[in-house]
Order: C-alpha cells, then structure tokens, then sequence
C-alpha cells in the first residue's frame, strides 16, 4: 500500500495534541488523587518476593520515544488518526478509572543512584503512586506494540521489537511502578481502545443495530447473565478469583455483538483471522467455542460431499483443507486458519487457496443477503474445484448457505427438498424455523 501524502505534518498535529493532554490529565488526576482518604491498594502476597531492577528504567522510559515514532508507520490517514484516537481513548479511560477506584502503589523504593537513580528522580517529580489499575503504560503499549507488529516484517527488527515491547511490560513491575493487578486490566483496557478504533475496515458502532431476531435477544440475555455471574464470584471471591473478570468482559462483548454489534463486533478480516483486539478481548469465549466445535465434531471431523464438489464442514484447521481450492467460511467467531495457510503457498509454486468470509452469528440463521451472497460465490468457485463451504460445526450457518445455494442455482425447486438434500449428505444438520424462512424468502427470487 502506497503512502498518502502529508501524513507526517498530521502525525505531529496529533502529537502536539496528545502530548499536553498526557501530562495535564495525568497530572491532575494524581493530585487529586494524592488528597483522597479513600485509596486502596491490592497485593498479592508474592509480589513481596518482585525484585527491584533500577536498570529497567531505560525500557520503561523508552515508550515515551516509541509513542513518537509510533505515529511515522502509519501508510494512510484513516491508520494514523485511529490510531491516536485509541491512544487518547486509553488515556481518557485510564484516568477515569483511577478517579472511580483509586489505588495506591504500596512498596517503598529505596533510594538510587547514578544515572538509573536519575531517571527515577526525574520520572517521581510528576509520576505519583496513586494511578495503578488499570496501567496506562500498559494500555499504551499494547496499541503502540500493534502498530509496530504491523508494519516491522524484517524478521530480524522483528524479534528485537517484540522483545524490547516484552521488556517493557516486565519493566513495570521490576521499576516498582506497578503492582501486578494493573497489568492484566492495563491490557484489557488497550484491546478495548483497539477494538473500538480498529485500523481498518468499518468502527463498531457504524454498523451498530439492535437486533430483530428473537433468538439474537435470547442468546444476548443468556451470554450477559453469564458475564454477571462471573463478575458477582469474581468480585466476591477476590484475589486469584479475579481472572473471573476476564471471561466475564469476554461474554459481555458477545452478549453485545448479540444484540447490538453483530457477526462485526468479532472483527473476522477477509484472511480469516480475527483482530488482535478481538482475539485479547474474547480469548476465553473463542477457546470454549473452538473447544465446543472440536467436541461435537470429533465422530465426523471429515467434511461431506452435498452435490456436484460442494462440501460441507467444519471450520478446517491448518492443514486440514487439502484436496478444496476454495473455502467459504459462515463463521464469525472461529479464525480460518487454512485460510492463512492457502495465502502462504501463493509464495510457492503453488496457486493460492481461494477465501471467502462471510461472518454469521452462532446459532442464529443469516440473513437473506448474506445467504444470497454465498450462494453466487459458492457457484463461481464451484467452478474452479471442490468448495468447502464451512462454519464452526458444519451443521447450520453452512448447512443454510448451501441450501441457498442449491435453490438459486436451480438444483432443486424447494428449501424442503434442499434440507433433505443436504441431511442424506451431512446426518445431524440443524435448522430452525429462522432458517427455513429465510430460506422461504430466496424461494421467491427470480
């Protein structure tokens, strides 16, 4: 991708906004904060044992400068303005929270010298122990760390990029800056800023619509009463517990992508893969589904030929869609990991593995234009060789799309006779009253 033009000028713009905001807001919350009576602090018992390593103050002091050069790798305006508005996002949610829940950095660092103690002078005359959880250094690094992931690919710089990130994250505890809790919710609170400015494609809630469908609703309901139970033990429980916190904000986003965000709210790129900020955020979700897909699957991994090199399946695992030159995936929260697999024999003699997403929710049917969508793209890629049309377990979202498939190619006349077409190939296919309406309605199409 080229790079547009004057995009250094509007780096600087941005910097020059940033910048005053960082010192001001932080600033002023920790001196309000350093006149409360009300701060608490949380500490795991094997924190005491954390060492003070001064000379970790250079990689903690150093994302101020990789702040900075974070915003020369940006190829396009839409990229750099993004990217600081997830950045100014992080620091507008982080100094809320120590507003709301102020905690106290509680170990007393002994004194230092030299050029390493220097550092720490410098760093104390504005940086006070009350602005802990979640760490704004942390949020920092992980949307500054994505931006340079995406653009260093020289192996070399980018083995070294990930260590200095990685040293920087350990920095914050081994500096005496932080305690341990700050860090996981300093990460959580990046991926959200992440995930609410995604570097491309459409932002959240510009295709933001509450759902229509019935059973959207009741999934929602059922995945937030989920995140509230995890959040009441987590809460009640404290201590280790409070991982609970976790799959709770992992359940509430899909709770939300139920009712609200869609099959977009996972954020399932046209490669197969969901975002970073995605995968972060839903991490416990996507194991239990992936885990889910696997268990109700593992009598019929092999995916089963309905009609003329159709196939239906499972979302394939790498390596595991050899003999298909193309795969449409319905799935929206599963990656397609034979999708990355096919665009890296391209590299070879090998021609690339034709990919088409097409995300739909779990169990809920898709939509007529997407069920329209896959049934032309099923046709044209039928064409070139056998098509593995695929979705978490092959028995519904997919089981629907190549039931439109076979009524807008004219195989057969009904969504009745193409059910049974499809169950005589795939026994254990599941569709609902949903499907078959939305089905009914590709009946009367020309």
């Amino acid at each position: 991708m080229a790079r547009e033009a004057g995009l250094v000028r509007r780096g600087i713009l941005w910097l020059l906004l940033l910048g005053p905001f960082f010192f001001l807001s932080y600033g002023l919350s920790n001196s309000y904060t350093a006149g409360r009576d009300d701060i608490g602090s949380l500490v795991f018992a094997w924190e005491r044992h954390m060492p003070l390593w001064p000379w970790t103050i250079i990689p903690y002091w150093s994302i101020d400068l990789l702040y900075g050069l974070s915003f020369l790798l940006p190829r396009s305006r839409r990229e750099m303005d993004r990217h600081a508005l997830a950045l100014l996002s992080a620091q507008l949610l982080s100094v809320c929270c120590f507003l709301l829940w102020p905690l106290r950095f509680t170990f007393e660092r002994p004194e230092l010298h030299g050029v390493f103690g220097w550092l720490f002078d410098v760093l104390m005359g504005f940086d006070k122990p009350y602005n802990q959880a979640p760490s704004l250094h942390i949020a920092l690094l992980v949307i500054i760390w994505t931006m340079f992931a995406r653009h260093v690919r020289q192996p070399l710089w980018r083995w070294l990029m990930h260590g200095w990130m990685g040293l920087i994250g350990v920095s914050v505890l081994t500096t005496w800056q932080h305690h341990f809790i700050d860090l996981p919710t300093g990460a959580l609170a990046g991926l959200l800023c992440l995930w609410l400015w995604p570097h491309a494609g459409p932002l959240p809630w510009q295709q933001a619509q509450w759902a229509r469908d019935p059973q959207r609703w009741r999934l929602a309901l059922r995945y937030g009463l989920g995140a509230l139970v995890l959040a009441l033990a987590g809460f009640a429980a404290g201590h280790t517990a409070l991982w609970l916190l976790w799959p709770a904000l992992s359940l509430l986003l899909v709770a939300l992508n139920y009712a609200l965000f869609g099959a977009g709210g996972f954020q399932k790129g046209a490669d197969g893969q969901l975002s970073v900020a995605a995968r972060g955020l839903l991490a416990p979700y996507l194991l239990g589904a992936w885990v889910n897909s696997r268990l109700w699957t593992w009598r019929r991994p092999q995916a089963d030929e309905v009609c003329e090199g159709v196939y239906l399946g499972r979302v394939p695992g790498k390596g595991q869609a050899a003999g298909f030159v193309a795969v449409v995936d319905l799935s929206a929260e599963l990656a397609c990991t034979a999708a990355i697999a096919g665009q890296a024999r391209s590299h070879d003699d090998h021609p690339a593995m034709a990919y088409q997403c097409l995300p739909s929710l779990d169990l809920a049917a898709p939509d007529q234009l997407t069920l329209h969508r896959a049934a032309q793209t099923i046709e044209h890629l039928r064409q070139q060789g056998p098509v593995l049309v695929c979705c978490a377990l092959g028995y519904s979202r997919s089981a629907c799309a190549v039931a439109a498939w076979l009524l807008a190619s004219g195989r057969c006349q009904t969504s009745t006779e193409a059910q049974a077409l499809i169950r005589r190939a795939r026994p254990g296919v599941v569709l609902h009253l949903a499907h078959h309406q939305a089905l009914q309605g590709l009946e009367a199409r020309p």
